[in-house]
């Protein structure tokens, strides 16, 4: 078990957290959720003893292991992948290493006899004797195949390096397990299996991840990260979401009657402790949630944004038309003969497993880059919106928000002044003097959240998004999500956001060196069809 009592920490004047008392039982998920700087990372590092907090105690259960997923990809740049691995383990690594020091002993005395063991004995009660071949097994089952098990760190590209050190922190059955943005890098084969890694894990995690597939499938319990409290709440980030929603409609509901308003909270419960036994997190989830009383949902003080995107006109029968397009990069052919028709009511998903693919894919048809060959014809009805993975050049002038988004008012718009700006700004959350700040000195989450209101002012009935949950919160990332599921236009995106993909599109194409496959169907029957599968073998070969 964790125990943290009275907790504070504060940078000079700004407090993260204060007051903050806690328990993390074994068997249990937690999801640390919060915005953008409140201290997600940080609770985890306090947690590890990385950063001291100025006051409160955190006690761990004596005897308990604890393992963290590594942020720092340079760390272990001498070592072999496999020793990386095992390396997780730190007391059965040292133990290791001076037990082969004692065997290396040119005078062998008895004294090192006694010690060899000993240091025997607590080797093989901490598995080392089967510790290459389980940490072998970790590797490849992260995707890392046998032949580079054995080549230095320093050798290894930096998606690699990712799952070397993932498989660092699982490695030894830890009993507490911290990971912060464990999906970041791994493809969607990969976060399936860690999915199901955790589901099934015993002992005590806490996870700090944007991904909220990866949250529901995983998480028996929520870590709320706000207002300089953290408050911990039965259930996945889904029934916290959509609890907290609910409470928050029954507070404003002055109508209703306390029993009516109590009966749907008890309805509400029920009918999420049912589906919980559908889910990868089966036992524990149910049972956490029988046990839930209403007394214990909260309404949400989180803020979210209000994207809305307001096609001025329907698109006509004509949209995309797209002919025979080809991509290579530097010999490398990111796509070759992408032909189809975009047609009303779509929500495509388009997909790679070249991630430049997609994105030069958008940039062809955004006027971005040129094609080595093909064509692609836009409908004369289509106002479109792109939200571009890089958007840097949109922010070197230094303009506040207010004259920054003046630059992007569209023709049809003929009163441009200030308190209209204000409100398309106001809608992404910035407020008061947040208007006046420059541009080259926003976040990254600050500059896709003005990229947004740039395309809320186009008033479009096309979209493009190119990962557009990057940088972003989960409240502006559930918004972004509910707007594109609502929306009456065309939607083109990609993303590493499974949630969005699955909820959002009601077709895929997939772009691949040898063609394109192009299916009506939601993300996860995608991934399912077994046709599918043997076509992309085939059009990768």
């Amino acid at each position: 078990m964790i125990s943290v009592r009275d907790l504070k920490l504060a940078y000079g004047k700004r407090v993260l957290f204060e007051e903050v008392n806690l328990n993390f039982t074994k068997g249990n998920c937690y999801g640390v959720i919060g915005a953008n700087g409140a201290g997600k990372s940080t609770f985890l590092k306090i947690l590890s003893g990385q950063i001291e907090a100025n006051k409160g105690t955190v006690e761990i259960t004596p005897g308990e292991r604890m393992a963290v997923l590594k942020q720092n990809q340079f760390e272990f740049d001498e070592h072999t992948v496999l020793n990386t691995v095992m390396m997780g383990h730190t007391k059965m690594w040292q133990v290791m290493k001076e037990r082969e020091a004692i065997y290396a002993l040119a005078d062998f005395t008895e004294e090192d006899g006694m010690r060899a063991g000993e240091l025997e004995h607590e080797f093989g009660e901490m598995g080392g004797y089967t510790a290459e071949s389980d940490a072998a097994t970790f590797l490849s089952e992260l995707g890392i195949k046998d032949e580079y098990h054995n080549t230095l760190m320093k050798d290894m590209p930096s998606n690699m390096k990712v799952r070397v050190l993932l498989a660092q922190a699982l490695f030894g059955n830890p009993d507490i397990l911290l990971l912060d943005e464990p999906t970041n890098g791994l493809d969607i084969e990969t976060i399936s299996w860690l999915e199901n890694f955790l589901a099934d894990y015993e002992n005590i995690v806490l996870v700090v991840s944007h991904d909220r597939h990866f949250l529901d499938a995983v998480c028996t319990h929520i870590a709320d990260v706000d207002r300089q409290k953290i408050k911990i709440f039965t259930g996945n980030y889904t029934f916290w979401y959509e609890s907290s929603q609910l409470m928050a409609r029954q507070l404003g509901d002055k109508n209703k009657k306390v029993e009516e308003k109590r009966q749907a909270l008890i309805d509400f419960i029920a009918r999420f402790s049912a589906n919980a036994s559908k889910s990868k997190q089966a036992t524990s989830r149910k049972k956490a949630l029988e046990k839930l009383t209403i007394e214990e949902i909260e309404p949400s003080y989180r803020k979210y944004p209000g994207i809305i995107f307001q096609p001025l006109r329907e698109v006509g029968n004509q949209i995309l038309n797209v002919e025979k397009l080809s991509k290579s990069v530097d010999g490398r052919m990111l796509f070759k003969d992408a032909t189809f028709t975009v047609n009303k009511g779509d929500k495509i998903a388009l997909l790679s497993r070249d991630p430049l693919a997609v994105s030069a894919f958008f940039d062809i048809i955004n006027e971005k880059q040129t094609a080595d060959g093909g064509k692609y014809e836009w409908g004369t009805t289509v106002t479109k919106a792109y939200l571009p993975i890089e958007n840097s050049e949109f922010f070197h002038s230094g303009l506040n928000l207010i004259d920054w988004l003046r630059q992007f008012v569209p023709p049809h718009v003929t009163d441009a002044d200030e308190p209209f700006l204000r409100g398309f700004l106001g809608k992404m959350l910035f407020s008061g003097d947040d208007i006046m700040k420059k541009t080259n000195v926003l976040s990254g989450g600050e500059k896709v959240r003005c990229m947004i209101s740039r395309m809320m002012l186009q008033n479009p009935n096309v979209i493009l998004l190119d990962q557009p949950t990057n940088h972003l919160d989960l409240e502006s990332i559930q918004s972004f999500n509910e707007q594109c599921t609502n929306y009456s236009g065309i939607v083109l995106l990609t993303s590493h956001d499974h949630t969005f993909m699955q909820t959002v599109a009601n077709r895929i194409i997939e772009l691949t060196p040898g063609g394109i496959i192009d299916r009506l169907m939601t993300f996860d029957e995608y991934f399912e069809d077994e046709r599918v599968k043997a076509l992309k073998e085939e059009l990768y070969k």
